[in-house]
């Protein structure tokens, strides 16, 4: 059984696979002060919960977060028995190039997501993610990263547009009946929607208009399903491209 760790700046997910598919995931906030202890009482729990008894053997992780890393090694290496891949250390195959200026650091969501999508869909994507920060990635013809865009996230463009405006309140995200708002609610629901979709819809056609051949465009992260239904741009949404692309990685480090 593999245990794949996807590491947000906002939330954790913890998922299973027993081979075939994903047979369960669960979703914690991501807290740097947790302990592997925690971490496993917590997990240990839901596991139990869903009935699995299947044996973990195998673990991969992506962090964007470094602080958490050592943590959840020594989760997997006291309470599991192995040692996780972490994407973007010293001896994690990729099975990718990564074309980028030298020097460059790339987020390891940004790799596995691209990874991911390259096996489900082909070459010349652009993926793009709604997170904590909204990223593009560019997927060339064979695979490789070649570079992208970041862009604040939704839900961090609404938190500092309430705590920099003191009579703006916080909203939910949410597609407004009309582009022009007639009371504050509608005009920030408005503004929140309709600009990102023009956001992602600019940034989009402008990577299309930079690169030699035409482009699918994928979008995975929990607010797609929302910003698909106003933009012109996106061909496939995929909910489960970084899980999927954490085991790809796997199977490329078994050996």
């Amino acid at each position: 059984m593999l245990l794949a760790i996807d590491v947000g700046n906002t939330n954790s997910v913890f998922a299973l696979h027993d081979g075939t598919e994903f047979i369960a995931q669960w979703r914690c906030e991501t807290n740097v002060g947790r302990t592997a202890d925690e971490y496993f009482v917590w997990l240990n729990q839901l596991i139990e919960l869903a009935g699995i008894n299947a044996k973990i053997t195998r673990a991969v992780i992506s962090s964007t977060v470094p602080r958490v890393v050592f943590n959840l090694r020594v989760l997997t290496d006291r309470y599991f028995d192995c040692r996780p891949v972490v994407v973007g250390r010293a001896g994690c195959v990729l099975g990718i190039d990564v074309r980028v200026d030298e020097g460059t650091t790339v987020g390891p969501d940004r790799l596995v997501n691209t990874i991911g999508a390259y096996n489900r869909y082909g070459g010349d994507l652009i993926v793009v993610d709604f997170g904590t920060a909204t990223t593009f990635d560019v997927v060339d013809h064979d695979g490789a990263y070649i570079g992208g865009v970041i862009a604040p996230g939704v839900n961090l463009s609404m938190q500092a547009l309430h705590e920099r405006a003191a009579a703006l309140p916080h909203i939910d995200v949410a597609q407004p009946e009309k582009v022009i708002g007639t009371n504050t609610l509608a005009c920030m629901q408005s503004g929140v929607f309709w600009g990102y979709v023009g956001l992602v819809d600019g940034i989009c056609t402008q990577i299309r208009a930079e690169h030699p051949r035409p482009m699918k465009v994928i979008a995975t992260g929990g607010l797609s399903t929302l910003y698909e239904r106003g933009t012109r741009v996106i061909d496939q949404i995929d909910l489960e491209l970084t899980l999927h692309g954490l085991y790809l990685i796997d199977q490329a480090n078994r050996n």
